[in-house]
């Protein structure tokens, strides 16, 4: 397996000449990093005019490993050639790396640029990648990575560090200023063509022993350094300066991170965490049309999957594509809680901890849980819950803002005084599982501190049933105190100020949480009304279609085109395994075949409408080229119809399933294996036909304000690629 690093942008805040000669001092050997040992010189070559320098060294670097894989491997030692390409015309730095020791067997490879940063003339950017291939080693493979990536990602910091060191010292040197590099005078003879361009050559100055400093010893203190640039014409108006007033850096491209955003509305990463981060990034930006989840949020999947990219990424588009279908991101908006929750639901927020957390305060003790399910549904108050978690993340970007540092998760304090058996009604707990469920899937790492008071003898009972359904890093939150434990040492005032803690608590804070009680009668529902598919259902107003695809049994749809010249949209999503998406334009009509569900398996949608008797070419034409699409994919498209007719839309399986999701199974997934097959994939579409004078703009087209991509999303781009007739965009 390719281990992968990409870092974020790190800026300097000084200008690329300086960063230069702070860079060229760490050779040919660097005391600050100590597994440098050293480096020769290959080849010197610098352009006739002094705009380019390109250096090639050999590198030797100790290895911190076991004594006895040096033995076995035979080396003390392992070498590096590195390439350094300085443009002083364009003011950049491109430094290409790869190991010479064992390369039959290993290849690392690693790119490093220093760049002007687009919005700071007088600043430096810096970027770093790197690959890391072991094909053999000696059985030691697994071995060779852990302590390759160790030793590189102790260094990647420590690089940033060594140079804002020589930077200091050329400050304390007096040097503060190095002038930028201007073409020569032009040299042409008298009566050579002026159009013509000046030849531009290289000269080598190569040597095995040469210094690789393209520097000319520093002037007394107090003096500006000066490069050699080849250039006599440099003139006060060139020279670049560094100002210690200059205002905080912004993201040098739209499409990368910025070190300092990272450590500033983040946290503090580990250069590894910082990869995965970036990496998460650019794949969601090339697959969902860069349309993806502010990075607080791809950060939450990330933390809850320990990094792991494959298990993060397959996390996160299951709950990007859940958003989607079910309008999640909406859902402050057009949810309004009915009276009976308003009055009888004991929970809401109440001012922050001491770390700056939003504060929920949940009175469960108190909560008629049989009653608001008889009176509401599960559909209702899942939808409650879900509008309090959006809430949460809203409350957490403000807190960030005001505390000046990141906070991504808040604190639940639950008061289980009054809790009892009645609490433990089996459709009470079984909306509470649920509920647990969805929020575990969609909703990870944002649950900070779970403070449980006041909690009776029954509560083991209620953990007992609850436990399995919360993940470990989720448990480890969790703080119980019994009876008045917690207002003694160690209890709720290390956690919240004392002067906000409630009232009812022992506080002197007023709390404005409803106090629950006991509900009414006159709010229950029939059991008729609650399985009503009109009664308030959290689903009912998408506008998105489910279907499963098994092997040997496609998805198939119809749409009867009566105009020529009509234009067939689509919008879907990959919600499991790959497909292949096929559009037919058919002579026959065909008769639809639908899968059965079986025993206690759920309904599904499934449907076969091309007949196996039919003959491809005879009684229908492919009018697409077939389009590959993967798990996780988000596609748009449209096609104009040639002729009028049936056209069908297919989505068929191909390739293997991915195994890997959550730990923990779900109820539907059980059902689902009591079929004789399970759905090898899953596809959630919508489809609509448009006359094509009304195309453009429409909730359909690629610029659809209906394609329900997140709103968690800070800032979006369109893009699309064509085939033939139809447009299709990823």
């Amino acid at each position: 397996m390719v281990q992968k690093y990409q870092s974020p942008v790190r800026v300097y805040k000084y200008p690329f000449e300086m960063v230069m000669a702070a860079y060229e001092k760490r050779f040919p050997t660097c005391p600050l990093i100590p597994v440098f040992l050293g480096s020769e010189v290959l080849s010197d070559v610098t352009s006739d005019d002094g705009s380019v320098h390109i250096i090639e060294r050999s590198c030797k670097l100790s290895v911190d490993a076991p004594r006895l894989l040096k033995k076995i491997a035979g080396v003390e030692y392992v070498y590096f050639i590195q390439k350094n390409t300085l443009n002083w015309r364009d003011r950049t730095l491109l430094i290409e790396a790869h190991n010479e020791t064992f390369a039959n067997r290993v290849i690392v490879l690693e790119t490093c640029s220093y760049s002007v940063h687009p919005d700071n003339e007088d600043w430096t950017c810096f970027e770093q990648s790197a690959s890391l291939d072991i094909k053999s080693f000696f059985g030691f493979e697994n071995t060779v990575e852990k302590i390759a990536m160790k030793q590189y990602t102790a260094n990647i910091k420590r690089g940033k560090e060594v140079i804002e060191y020589y930077l200091n010292e050329l400050m304390q040197e007096g040097i503060t200023e190095i002038p930028r590099w201007v073409p020569p005078k032009d040299k042409r003879p008298l009566n050579s063509d002026p159009s013509a361009p000046i030849p531009s050559t290289f000269r080598s100055t190569t040597s095995p022993s040469s210094s690789s400093s393209s520097l000319t010893r520093p002037k007394p203190a107090g003096s500006p350094l000066h490069l050699d640039l080849s250039s006599p014409g440099n003139s006060s108006r060139d020279v670049t300066s560094f100002s210690a007033g200059s205002s905080e850096p912004s993201t040098p491209d739209a499409d990368k991170l910025d070190a300092d955003y990272i450590e500033r509305y983040l946290g503090q990463l580990t250069p590894m965490q910082e990869s995965c981060l970036i990496q998460l990034r650019a794949w969601l930006q090339e697959t969902h049309k860069g349309k993806i989840p502010k990075d607080e949020h791809i950060l939450r999947f990330l933390r809850a999957r320990d990094f792991h990219l494959e298990k993060a990424r397959d996390m996160l588009c299951h709950s990007l594509s859940w958003r989607k279908q079910f309008q999640v991101d909406y859902i402050l908006e057009t949810w309004a809680p009915p009276d009976c929750l308003v009055e009888y639901y004991a929970g809401g927020w109440h001012h922050h901890d001491r770390e700056g957390r939003p504060l929920y305060i949940l009175r469960l003790g108190q909560m008629d849980t049989k009653g608001l399910v008889k009176a509401l549904g599960e559909e209702a108050l899942l939808r409650h819950v879900l509008s309090i978690n959006e809430e949460g993340q809203k409350r957490c970007e403000e807190n960030t803002k005001i505390f000046g540092r990141p906070i991504s998760s808040w604190t639940c304090l639950v008061d289980l005084e009054g809790l009892n058996m009645r609490h433990l009604w089996r459709p009470g707990v079984k909306a509470l599982l649920r509920i647990i469920e969805v929020v575990e899937a969609n909703y990870p790492e944002t649950l900070g501190r779970l403070l449980i008071v006041r909690a009776p003898r029954v509560f083991p009972v209620l953990w007992t049933l609850v436990s399995p359904f919360i993940n470990d890093n989720t448990r480890q939150k969790f703080l119980v105190y019994s009876g008045n434990n917690y207002q003694g040492p160690g209890g709720l005032a290390d956690y919240i100020d004392p002067e906000i803690i409630p009232d009812f608590l022992g506080g002197d804070c007023l709390c404005h949480v409803p106090e629950g009680g006991q509900v009414p009668k006159s709010y229950y529902q029939t059991e008729e009304d609650l399985d009503n598919p009109d009664h308030i259902r959290l689903w009912a107003d998408t506008i998105y279609q489910s279907a499963q695809v098994f092997k040997g049994a496609p998805h198939e749809i119809m749409i009867e085109i009566v105009e020529g010249s009509s234009v067939i949209t689509w919008d879907f999503d990959i919600l499991k395994g790959d497909v292949v998406f096929n559009i037919f334009h058919s002579k026959r009509t065909p008769q639809p075949v639908k899968r059965e569900a079986s025993g206690l398996a759920p309904v599904v949608n499934n449907v076969q409408l091309i007949d196996r008797s039919w003959v491809l070419g005879v009684d229908y034409s492919m009018v697409e080229s077939p389009l590959t699409c993967h798990e996780g994919e988000s596609i748009q498209g449209s096609h104009i119809t040639r002729w009028p007719g049936i056209y069908i839309l297919q989505w068929k399986a191909t390739g293997h399933t991915p195994t890997s999701g959550p730990s923990l199974s779900r109820v539907d997934d059980v059902l689902a294996s009591l079929q004789g097959s399970t759905p090898r994939c899953k596809v959630m579409f919508y489809t609509e036909v448009l006359a094509s004078h009304d195309f453009r703009g429409s909730m359909s087209s690629l610029e659809s304000c209906h394609s329900r991509f997140s709103q968690l999303s800070a800032g979006t781009t369109s893009s699309s690629q064509s085939q033939g007739s139809s447009l299709i965009s990823r």
